[in-house]
């Protein structure tokens, strides 16, 4: 059993900052990659960035220069930060993990936590 627990979200005014944090705990034998997605009202799930083991990041283009993700491999958790956020970044975030546990391929994810930017 795995479990992915997300913390972080709030409501933030246009330009501000957000760090979001995603701890993965429970059989995990190894990570191949971390992510984090969103999902605004009325639209489709996306990817927002994503992190391997070894370190290497990719972006969505919409948060290139704004977005990081990084993570903290002895603790299994992936964090996201997010600067000069915009309106059009509110969405749910979910948290995204693709790891092998005793039994084999798995991916995962996490409940989602609310970022909204709003004055």
């Amino acid at each position: 059993q795995v479990q992915l627990v997300e913390s972080g979200g709030g409501l933030v005014q246009p330009g501000g900052s957000l760090r979001l944090s995603c701890a993965a705990s429970g059989s995990i034998f190894s990570i191949n990659a971390m992510g984090w997605y969103r999902q605004a009202p009325g639209k489709e799930r996306e990817s927002v960035a994503a992190i391997t083991s070894s370190g290497s990041t990719n972006y969505a283009d919409s948060v290139k220069g704004r977005f990081t993700i990084s993570r903290d491999n002895a603790k299994n958790t992936v964090y996201l930060q997010m600067n000069s956020l915009k309106p059009e970044d509110t969405a749910v975030y979910y948290c995204n993990l693709d790891c092998y546990t005793n039994f084999g391929k798995y991916n995962y994810w996490g409940q989602g936590t609310l970022v909204t930017v709003s004055s």
